[in-house]
């Protein structure tokens, strides 16, 4: 009995033993180790084309960030209009379109003459004018440009006299017009300075107007009665330039002058000293003269008198 006891006891704690192994053996046949695979797999799934931000979604936004409409975007393109466009001045504008720049800040309610923005369209045309009429009539040819220069007194000589012969037709700003009217073709024009044409006009090369030349502080001469429409030197490329409006079609500019004689809204005569010739902004002594037309620039030496 003592011997079996001990055996028995031994016989039960082996069996009880191994009925435990077989269960964690059980259990670890059971463990979950595909789960935990896959558990470890789902991040690298790929995401739902759902959860992408849709492209859609900032649509809105870039269309309420957009330019803001500037003062008359609704007349871009119509005759007798014009957008602005990066480096434009408010008496460059004018001049292209052959205006008193303060008739065109007038027409648009422009309180601050320096602050217009590139894209803003501005009326270029008074009030009540038909734009399609203002078609420029081409312009009869005249002889050759005589270049020699000719005698300083006899030239005044000459001023003096149309001058007290022809009456005053200057034209108030205020009744400025772009379209042609009758009769304003007949302009009784005065060469605006005694000196050699060196550079004449080239509408291909851009070259808008005459290069005569001279000796600094030369008078140089309205070539129309007039009205001045801009004095001063805020159009790059002119210097000190004079800009006279002669009626609604016509006007001229005078640049690259060394003094300015005359104020805006001044009335001059023609052949009256309006400047003194200079380099302004010019690599010589010369003067830059144009003759525009509506606006546009057309050859001096068809209109003026022959040398």
């Amino acid at each position: 009995m003592i011997f079996r006891l001990p055996r028995m006891a031994l016989l039960g704690s082996l069996a009880l033993a191994g009925v435990l192994l077989a269960g964690c053996a059980g259990q670890a046949q059971r463990a979950p180790v595909e789960d935990r695979t896959q558990a470890r797999r789902l991040p690298a799934k790929p995401m739902p084309a759902a959860s992408a931000p849709a492209p859609a979604a900032s649509a809105p936004m870039t269309a309420e960030e957009s330019a803001k409409v500037l003062p008359g975007a609704e007349n871009a393109g119509k005759a007798g209009y014009y957008t602005v466009k990066p480096g434009d001045t408010l008496a460059r504008i004018a001049l292209e379109n052959g205006q008193n720049w303060r008739d065109v800040a007038l027409w648009n309610n422009i309180d601050n003459v320096n602050l217009i923005e590139v894209g803003q369209v501005l009326r270029v045309v008074a009030p009540g004018v038909d734009p399609g009429l203002a078609v420029a009539r081409p312009v009869a040819p005249a002889g050759k440009v005589e270049t020699r220069p000719l005698d300083a007194r006899a030239a005044a000589a000459s001023a003096a006299a149309s001058s007290a012969s022809a009456p005053a037709t200057a034209t108030p700003a205020a009744a400025a017009a772009s379209s042609a009217r009758e009769g304003d073709d007949d302009v009784n024009w005065l060469w605006p300075a005694a000196g050699p044409v060196v550079a004449g006009f080239d509408e291909g090369r851009n070259v808008k107007g005459l290069a005569i030349t001279g000796k600094a502080g030369d008078p140089v001469l309205a070539a129309a009665d007039g009205r001045v429409v801009y004095a001063g030197s805020g159009l790059r490329g002119y210097g000190n330039l004079v800009i006279v409006k002669h009626n609604s079609t016509y006007l001229t500019a005078y640049a690259h002058n060394q003094t300015l004689l005359v104020k805006e809204d001044q009335v001059v005569r023609r052949g009256q000293k309006i400047a003194e010739m200079g380099s302004s902004d010019a690599d010589r002594v010369q003067l830059h003269f144009e003759i525009r037309r509506l606006g546009k620039p057309i050859d001096p030496a068809k209109l003026l008198p022959p040398r």
